[in-house]
């Protein structure tokens, strides 16, 4: 399955220079949030692939204006031709917003799935707008990342984890690609194409 992952700034590839066939055989669009929802909107009317999204640190707005003919998955599992998707959205929390939360806040969010994921199994992608802490994340605490994420892999072992809010251009620390137990980590800053 050919998956293109977007994340944090809307890619000029895509918004100011599109074309058709840079979604030409793309079977899923995953958007990792702090996307304008315009954005993945126009990128729903030309692509027969569905877009699930979970929502960034800065997708306040997505409360009254979602991203038409996307699929909001926060907080539940989304199944796209036998491949699960776990959703989980939001940054740590830094100051007051809708979707910031704390460690213990995320870990209840993956306590209150833990049913869901039992029944079906586990996932096969993680999508969240955080990386997993100690995996790519930041130093300070709102590029931190989640202690629950590295918990779920443990557990179930998914094949990708795909995140974004660690900007490529923040310098050393943010990676495009890692891989943690088997778990191949993508980082979706911008864009990026990746076949699962």
């Amino acid at each position: 399955m050919r998956v293109l992952a977007l994340a944090d700034e809307e890619s000029p590839f895509f918004w100011d220079y599109f074309t058709p066939d840079r979604l030409h055989g793309v079977d899923l669009i995953l958007s990792c949030g702090d996307l304008s929802p315009q954005y993945l909107s126009f990128l729903a009317t030309y692509s027969h692939a569905p877009i699930l999204y979970v929502h960034g640190n800065h997708d306040d707005c997505y409360a009254d204006t979602p991203p038409d003919g996307c699929i909001c998955i926060e907080n539940r599992i989304y199944s796209h031709e036998g491949m699960r998707v776990l959703g989980l959205g939001g940054s740590m929390r830094y100051k007051p917003g809708a979707n910031q939360y704390t460690d213990r806040e995320m870990r209840r969010r993956t306590l209150r799935l833990a049913p869901a994921l039992a029944w079906r199994g586990g996932f096969d992608v993680l999508l969240t707008h955080a990386p997993a802490f100690g995996l790519g994340d930041g130093d300070d605490l709102p590029h931190r990342g989640f202690k629950a994420f590295p918990r779920l892999l443990d557990r179930w072992k998914p094949a990708c984890f795909v995140h974004g809010h660690m900007h490529l251009s923040y310098g050393g620390g943010a990676k495009r690609e890692q891989f943690y137990h088997g778990t191949r980590v993508i980082n979706a800053y911008d864009h990026y194409y990746f076949d699962i």
